[in-house]
Parts: structure tokens; sequence; C-alpha cells
């Protein structure tokens, strides 16, 4: 015959937890009434681990640190590299050999002048100026630097003087007037005649504003040797 189950029968592998349960309860399903704890309660001794808890000074399984020791920074072995800011580039400049002395009297190679004619006659006004400084840059070596240099920036002083006196005639015949091409053909003959007194007398002379085109005439403007 199949046992009937009742409530208690929580473990359907144990046939016997509810009969036990049962008798643990009573009959009236109340179980045994707590009883309460005679006398005062009693404060446990400490053990030996508290005491030495209790005092800091002691000799404790821990290890004390001072609060300095404690905010004190450690310097950090991986310290960033720091990198300079490379250099602007700079296109290389042209500039004038410094002079510290008249020219001398010496023959320039290639052509057979004087050092200082060589230098003073490329800025000679008119088409003069012109033609002699064609002359020695296709005729002078590149060794002859302060030679090369004064004909090459003669060359584009002409050339840009040239294109400037084009301008105001181009001015003038629209406006029926000459006046500015004629002052600005003194201003220039005037010019050129100090640009000759100054590098007969050895002192340096540089236009900036020609430095490209003049760089440009002596790089490329050269007797070519078969």
């Amino acid at each position: 015959m199949e046992r009937k189950s009742s409530k208690y029968d929580t473990n359907p592998l144990d046939p016997e937890y509810a009969k036990n349960a049962e008798k643990g309860q009573g009959e009236g399903g109340n179980g045994p009434v707590t009883q309460p704890v005679q006398g005062a309660t009693r404060e446990v001794g400490s053990a030996a681990n508290e005491e030495a808890r209790a005092n800091v000074y002691s000799e404790a399984p821990t290890r004390r640190y001072d609060k300095a020791s404690l905010e004190a920074s450690y310097p950090s072995v991986f310290v960033p590299p720091t990198y300079s800011p490379p250099a602007p580039y700079q296109a290389a400049q042209f500039t004038a050999p410094q002079v510290t002395q008249k020219p001398g009297s010496r023959s320039v190679a290639g052509i057979g002048l004087s050092e200082k004619w060589a230098m003073v006659l490329p800025y000679t006004p008119f088409y003069i100026g012109v033609v002699v400084s064609l002359l020695e840059l296709f005729l002078v070596p590149k060794r002859e630097a302060k030679v090369r240099f004064h004909a090459a920036q003669g060359l584009a002083l002409h050339v840009a003087i040239l294109v400037l006196q084009t301008a105001f005639a181009l001015v003038g015949a629209i406006t029926g007037t000459s006046a500015g091409s004629s002052l600005f053909k003194i201003a220039a003959f005037v010019f050129l005649i100090i640009s000759m007194v100054r590098v007969a007398k050895g002192k340096p002379h540089h236009i900036s504003a020609l430095t490209e085109p003049g760089q440009w005439f002596n790089d490329h403007i050269e007797l070519k040797k078969s």
C-alpha cells in the first residue's frame, strides 16, 4: 500500500523524514520552548594578538610606517624623453663674399682683366654692363667667386632696370606724359654709378632684392666645356 505523503514530506528519498519531524514537534505541532540563559554575561578574555593590536609599539606582526614616509613620492622610472623641435628648413642663400680690402690688380682667369675692373664693369650704365656681365659669366670659372657674384648681380640689376623702364614707358604712353620715365632713368643711372664706386673702394655691395635672380644667373650661365 502506498504511503500517504504529508506536508513534512519534503525529501522523497527519505520515507522516515515525515515521521521523525512529527515526533519532534509534539502533538500540538509546537517545538520545544527556548529557555532563558541564567546568570550575567561575562567578558571573554583577550587573546595575545589583541593585546599586540592595542599597543602599537609592541612587537606586532605588522610593520608600522610613519606618515612622512608614506607621503614621500617615489621617483618614476618611466620618465618620458624630451624632444627638441626640429630646426625650420632654410633654403641656401646666395650672399656676397666678404670683401675686406680693395680689389687687387691680379688678372682674372678666363678674361685677362684685373680683379678690380672685372668687379666694377658689370655695373656700367646703359648696355655696356649687360655685355660685360654676360662675358664674365660665360668665361670666368667658378673659383672666381667674387667676380662671378658681381657679374650675376650686375646682370640682374640691368634686367630689373630694363623691365621697370619699359613699364614706365607704357604708363607714359597711356597718360601722355614721360615725366615718370625720365625720373626713373636718372635714378637708375645714379644708382649704377654709386654701385661702381662702392665696389671700386672694396665695400660690400649686396642688393637683397636681386639675390634670387643673381643666384640663378650665376648657376645657369657658364661656359660648357666639351
